[in-house]
This record gives structure tokens, C-alpha cells and sequence, in this order.
């Protein structure tokens, strides 16, 4: 790493240096800001100055080469290695005072649980205290194989109004997701309602979510009303598909147990989509051969959301991760060549 100059934006307006240089570098703590500016290592104009002094828009800010390290003039942090806090604090998508969202890595849970683990997002939230007494907490979560967009709220009033939006649905999240076949029609809606599959496997992970017509729900009391809207972004041939999908509902496991009830199970899914020889409706099992079957392919892309306390729109995306990222390289597929909301167009 070199020597870094950077403005101070309009848009980050005028605030404290040591805000500031936390939001442009979360791995940084309180500690670490002060002693960069009393050694002289962060200089503002090319003077130097206090972690208290205020910067204006224009301003030229000498940002030194940077740890990495989740940890610099604190204390290790408690239950947390240093390896998983700089993964956990690279995964930062967007932090203020108010709330942390991140890109959930695959394979990592959001919380504990059965077959879950010591190793999850909401215990690694000790290495995201950035300065608070407290460690962040999960407004919602995101199954272990499924990456991308996760909030988290800093305060017990932010956690409230961030899960009231939430289970009022003042919240749009948009996935992707690589599907076996080419659905028909291209876009459309699922309205198959879910209950919980009466097996179970050793410690309950086997338990899968089985798909109920709305015609019977009469017959299955225990079932929820779930709905997936589905927009077909690309395809390769006859094989597979690169699918915009939007949860109406927030069911557990919805989207994999939707698209594969419609013959069209999501890549890597081998808890509902069978084996890549298996033929389920219109579309194939959920492999491909290769490596391409060895991870579930779908990624929470995108989340709009009112923030908390400033009462404005935002939206977070997601960069894909690198399983995903491999296929689209792959199938030579392009993100700038499909929109960032396919359905509003439709809505």
C-alpha cells in the first residue's frame, strides 16, 4: 500500500477527522486515529492536526499505508481471531452511527444453531463494535450458503424500526440466482405456500420447506402464504439462467423451494434441487458439472430500504461473490448488461 490523498467530498459535508477517517477505513478504531494524527501519519493541507479537528469539503486528507489487521492499539478482540475479524470487517458494505451492512460471505451463518456451529455473523459482531460499547445487532437473516446484503443496527431504537419496516414490507430485497432451464414464462409469479417437510435430519438440518398449491390450503393448516416474483435476466441456451428474484414474503428457504417446485432448481442447491441427473419439471437437477455444482448460486444483490433516522431511501448491492463471480466470467455473463430493478418497470 502507498501514501493516499484523498478529498473530501460534498456529499460527506463537513464532520470530525476521526469520523471521517472511520467510515473510509473500518478497520480503523478510535485508538488507531488518534495516534495516526498525533504522530503526524494523517495530516489535512499538510498540516497537522487532531483526531477532534473538522474537515470541510475540498480539503486534501494524507492517508498513510494501512494494517489490515482487525485489531491496532486495542485489546484482541474477546472470541474473535484476528483472521475472522479482518474477513468480517472487509465484508462492510456501509457504516454510519446507526447501522452496518455487510456482504455476508457463503457458507457462513448469520446465527448459531443446530449443525450452525460456533463460527457465525452475529458472534464475529464483536469485531464491529467500531467504537460502541455494544456489539451490532441482526434486524434479519440470510441462509448459511447464501451471500450478500445483511443488515445490522447499532442501537436497540434503530434494531426496532429496522425490523418494523422489515415485517411491514417497507423493505425491497432483489436476489440473484443461476437456475437450472429457462423458465416459461420468462417472468412471472409463485404463489405456492410453504410448511415445514414432517423429517428431520440428525440435529433438525435436515429440515427442508415443501411447497403447498393455494388451491389446498384448506388441507394443510400449517402452511404460509408465500409469494416470488422472477424476472429472467439472461440464459444460456436451454441450460441455465441468470435470475432476478424478489421475495413479496419471507419464508424460510422461499426462493429454493420455489424455483425448484417450477422445475427450475437454483445451481449448487442439492437440499432442494436433486442431482444434476434428476429431471424436475421443465428444467434439469440443480448441477452442471464441474465445479459449477459444488456452490449454492444465490446472492442477496440488493436491499432498498427508508434509513432509520435520516427517513431517506438507500440502496446497498452486493458484489458477487467469487464462486459466482467465476460462472458469470464463465457463461461471459456481463452485470452492466441487465437493469438494477427489473421489476420496476412491471410494479
Amino acid at each position: 500500500m502507498t501514501v493516499q490523498l484523498l478529498a473530501v467530498t460534498e456529499d460527506e459535508g463537513e464532520q470530525r477527522l476521526d469520523k471521517w477517517l472511520r467510515r473510509r477505513f473500518p478497520q480503523l478504531n478510535q485508538v488507531a486515529v488518534e495516534k495516526l494524527c498525533r504522530t503526524g501519519q494523517v495530516r489535512v493541507d499538510s498540516a497537522r492536526v487532531k483526531a477532534s479537528d473538522r474537515v470541510t469539503p475540498g480539503q486534501l486528507v494524507r492517508v498513510p499505508p494501512l494494517p489490515t489487521a482487525a485489531v491496532l492499539g486495542e485489546k484482541r478482540i474477546e472470541g474473535v481471531s484476528a483472521a475472522d475479524a479482518k474477513m468480517i470487517q472487509a465484508a462492510v458494505l456501509w457504516k454510519d452511527e446507526h447501522m452496518i451492512v455487510l456482504n455476508k460471505p457463503a457458507g457462513l451463518p448469520s446465527q448459531g444453531g443446530s449443525g450452525q456451529g460456533d463460527r457465525h455473523v452475529d458472534g464475529l459482531a464483536e469485531a464491529l463494535k467500531f467504537g460502541y460499547k455494544e456489539k451490532p445487532k441482526l434486524v434479519h437473516r440470510l441462509d448459511k450458503d447464501t451471500s450478500g446484503v445483511l443488515m445490522l443496527a447499532r442501537t436497540d431504537r434503530v434494531a426496532r424500526a429496522l425490523s418494523e419496516s422489515l415485517r411491514h414490507r417497507n423493505a425491497r430485497k432483489i436476489y440473484w440466482a443461476v437456475v437450472a432451464g429457462v423458465p416459461h414464462p420468462r417472468q412471472g409469479s409463485i404463489k405456492f405456500a410453504l410448511e415445514k417437510a414432517p423429517g428431520r435430519g440428525r440435529g433438525g438440518e435436515g429440515e427442508k420447506m415443501i411447497c403447498v398449491h393455494p388451491a389446498k390450503l384448506a388441507e394443510h393448516p400449517d402452511a404460509k402464504r408465500a409469494q416470488t416474483d422472477y424476472f429472467t435476466l439472461w440464459f444460456l441456451g436451454a441450460r441455465l439462467s441468470w435470475m432476478a428474484l424478489e421475495p413479496i414474503t419471507g419464508r424460510t428457504h422461499q426462493l429454493r423451494a420455489h424455483m425448484a417446485e417450477i422445475g427450475h432448481p437454483i445451481l449448487g442447491d442439492g437440499k432442494y434441487g436433486g442431482s444434476e441427473s434428476d429431471n424436475l419439471g421443465d428444467g434439469w437437477g440443480a448441477g452442471a458439472g464441474g465445479d459449477l455444482s459444488k456452490k449454492l448460486h444465490l446472492h442477496a444483490r440488493s436491499l432498498t430500504i427508508e434509513h432509520p433516522i435520516l427517513k431517506k431511501p438507500m440502496t446497498f448491492t452486493a458484489p458477487l461473490p467469487e464462486h459466482m463471480a467465476r460462472t458469470w466470467k464463465l457463461l461471459d455473463w456481463k452485470e452492466a448488461d441487465v437493469p438494477a430493478d427489473p421489476f420496476e418497470a412491471i410494479r
